[in-house]
């Protein structure tokens, strides 16, 4: 699962979590059916755990379905779905929460979820 590897890419991105410094939250990441809440303090993620309760959330949610995450993860997406805000209007991607945090470092949080792209298609 490309999760269990998105805490060691992101940490060992020092540009990355220095973009995040002031970023301190949680928030769902969805893929199909299955939400994870990812937890980041200081820009680098402390846990992803999946979600088992209804009632556990973070700040805000993205979410996707597996194909689309994907061809996200590729080296090279398709056209729409290269960036998060380029899924949103053809709706392969869906939002909620509070935003203002995301909008507010939304450089940090587009080359988060980026992160496991791994150059190779």
């Amino acid at each position: 699962m490309v999760l269990n590897k998105l805490k060691d890419q992101v940490n060992g991105n020092k540009a990355l979590t220095e973009r995040g410094k002031w970023v301190s939250l949680s928030f769902t990441f969805g893929i199909d059916n299955d939400d994870y809440l990812i937890s980041i303090k200081n820009g680098k993620i402390t846990q992803i755990q999946k979600r088992n309760l209804a009632t556990e959330s973070g700040i805000f949610a993205i979410r996707a379905a597996k194909s689309t995450w994907i061809e996200h993860w590729r080296c090279i997406p398709k056209r729409d779905f290269h960036d998060i805000w380029s899924m949103l209007p053809k709706q392969l991607i869906t939002l909620d929460g509070n935003l203002l945090p995301l909008i507010q470092n939304l450089q940090f949080f587009k080359d988060l979820i980026a992160s496991p792209r791994d150059g190779k298609d």
